[in-house]
């Protein structure tokens, strides 16, 4: 199965996000994902069989309990995927930054001006002062 088809399941796309805080008992994982979701226990256990068997987790016992984990291998595969459509939004990105940051001198500037001793601060002079 390919990545993007268990990533797009928006279950699995949660249970990874669950995961990427650390490794977490497949009950912990289980509750959470059946009260956003409103799916049945063992098709929550489907679904991180799915994850398991495509090498997205890795599931350790301990004692009486079942311990997942995310796996970073194929995440990175998605990574590299993706690499070369990163362009489109890092431009995207780079020209809101320089945007937020004229923004903010812009604002500066504004309350600064009037500002007696400022630089490009302007005193006005209005008919009541004269």
């Amino acid at each position: 199965m390919h990545a993007f088809d268990i990533l797009g399941d928006p279950v699995r796309r949660r249970i990874l996000e669950l995961l990427a805080d650390g490794e977490q008992a497949a009950g912990a994982v289980s509750e959470v994902v059946r009260a956003e979701f409103g799916i049945s226990p063992p098709a929550v256990s489907q679904h991180l069989r799915v994850l398991r068997e495509s090498g997205f987790v890795t599931v350790r016992p301990d004692g009486t309990r079942r311990l997942y984990a995310v796996e970073a291998a194929p995440l990175q595969e998605v990574d590299i995927w993706l690499e070369r459509f990163r362009q489109f939004w890092s431009q995207r990105l780079d020209a809101l930054t320089t945007e937020l940051a004229r923004g903010k001198r812009e604002r500066r500037d504004e309350n600064t001006a009037g500002t007696p001793g400022s630089p490009s601060g302007t005193e006005s002079v209005t008919e009541e002062d004269t």
